[in-house]
């Protein structure tokens, strides 16, 4: 374990010049290298397909909608329909204001909202019936349908200036949560039960077929799910006020997230959750969320061994997080491993934001989590800088020990922290391998915990304007 005292931390931190909470730009230009292990980037994106989709265009109006505010669902459904039989193209939509039920898009399909378009979901649990297959925390089940979805596609895409509006708040979907820091408590029925029902369910290795927990159930679906998909594409559009995760590719290949704006604050709204992904890119995007900005996934327990599928080949350049659990996350469903992530040239800040980089596991999902690349990054003001932290919920009780390994940051610049680390692996399983480099936490109220860390480096690191050395 290595700590500073705490009187000569806090003196150090006192003595740090005032800073801004946001950085206004890069501090120094960004690092174009591609070179050593950063080579893979431009493979990566090179092997990203980005889908084909026919020149037929389906204009939304032409099939009974008005952009009025009325319920166009029925619109929807014959617009699809119609490029489904054709063999896909592009469903416009209109500058004006929409609302729908779930949207389910087939392959070879773009959903394209211009400039001054609002498609409103209509937050009514039985619209969102039956139940499709899906992934909720990390296992599969039969459960309410995502309201953006598709399933088994190849070429599909979620695009435009337009604006889509997920209808959830601390009157509809949220509630479900139980008790949250985000809506005042009131009676009302949770997704507990079911929750804990369906963590047996995956644990025995029931059938996904057999774990239907739809109706009754108080799962709330994400915004947009694309499930065992190739070739995704979401750029542009603004995405709000999801039920649950608000961007969550599962089990795709070739994902491209670029100039997405994801801005919700409800309980568990991450912003952009790849789950046992490959070939990932995630570029130009605002995430402005109630949980973890990114959160890199791929299955939990049980149900992420079954399926034995990593998140690999990411790269995510370009980004601003705001608010959130966590800038970069990698976790908690991690049990089918993270591998091959290149993050560069991103900014973080808020006095919201809880931590900037985050490895969260314990012995119950267990995961192999390596070769996880970091550059180029301002943090304006967190709570924790760097986090990897195995004791995450059940902690220490379980058989599946984390293996975490070659973690590399470089140019990272953090103004303002409470603490500058918070790193504890097992004693029995250490991290292997946490190297920084050229980078700096100007003020920081405290270095916080370093424990069963192997092979720490630090060159060019300097903490309240001293450099820091590991003990």
């Amino acid at each position: 374990m290595t700590q500073l005292s705490r009187r000569a931390f806090l003196q150090s931190a006192l003595a740090a010049a005032a800073i801004p909470a946001v950085p206004r730009a890069m501090s120094r230009p960004p690092r174009m290298d591609y070179s050593g292990p950063w080579a893979a980037v431009p493979e990566i994106l090179a092997a990203i397909e980005r889908p084909q989709i026919p020149s037929r265009e389906f204009n939304l109006r032409q099939y009974g909608a008005s952009g009025e505010g009325e319920d166009a669902s029925t619109a929807f459904a014959r617009a699809l329909a119609a490029c489904r039989e054709a063999g896909g193209g592009r469903i416009l939509v209109p500058p004006g204001r929409y609302r729908s039920g779930p949207i389910h898009l087939p392959s070879n399909t773009e959903l394209h909202l211009q400039e001054g378009a609002v498609l409103s979901f209509i937050p009514e649990p039985e619209r969102y019936l039956p139940a499709v297959k899906t992934r909720w925390e990390g296992m599969e089940l039969m459960g309410y349908s995502p309201l953006i979805y598709a399933l088994g596609c190849e070429n599909v895409a979620l695009t435009g200036k337009g604006r889509i509006d997920g209808g959830a708040d601390c009157d509809t979907w949220w509630p479900w949560k139980g008790k949250n820091g985000k809506c005042e408590y009131r009676e009302s029925p949770t997704q507990k039960a079911a929750r804990d029902a369906l963590f047996e369910d995956a644990e025995k290795g029931l059938p996904v077929a057999e774990r239907v927990y739809a109706d009754g159930s108080y799962l709330r679906p994400p915004l947009v799910q694309f499930y065992q998909c190739r070739n995704v594409l979401i750029e542009g559009v603004t995405l709000e006020n999801s039920p649950f995760w608000v961007m969550h590719p599962v089990l795709c290949e070739n994902v491209t997230v670029r100039g997405v704006t994801a801005r919700s604050h409800g309980p568990n709204s991450d912003g952009c959750d790849p789950e046992s992904c490959r070939n990932v890119l995630i570029e130009d995007c605002l995430f402005d969320n109630g949980d973890d900005c990114i959160a890199i996934k791929s299955g939990r327990n049980a149900d992420g061994r079954r399926l034995a599928t990593p998140s690999e080949n990411i790269v995510i350049r370009n980004c601003r997080m705001r608010d959130g659990h966590g800038g970069l996350v990698l976790g908690s469903e991690i049990s089918g491993g993270v591998r091959n992530v290149f993050m560069e040239n991103c900014v973080m800040s808020s006095p919201n934001l809880d931590r900037g980089l985050r490895i969260k596991t314990n012995a119950m999902r267990g995961g192999e989590i390596h070769d996880i690349y970091v550059r180029n990054l301002e943090i304006g003001q967190v709570k924790d800088v760097i986090v990897i932290n195995f004791f995450y919920e059940e902690g220490d009780k379980g058989p599946f020990d984390p293996e975490v390994y070659n973690i590399f940051v470089d140019n990272l610049r953090c103004e303002k922290a409470q603490r500058a680390f918070h790193i504890r692996g097992f004693d029995r399983a250490p991290i292997r391998g946490l190297h920084i480099s050229n980078s700096e936490i100007k003020s920081a109220g405290d270095l916080g915990v370093i424990e069963a860390l192997k092979e720490f480096t630090a060159k060019g690191l300097l903490i309240n304007g001293k450099e820091f050395r590991p003990a």
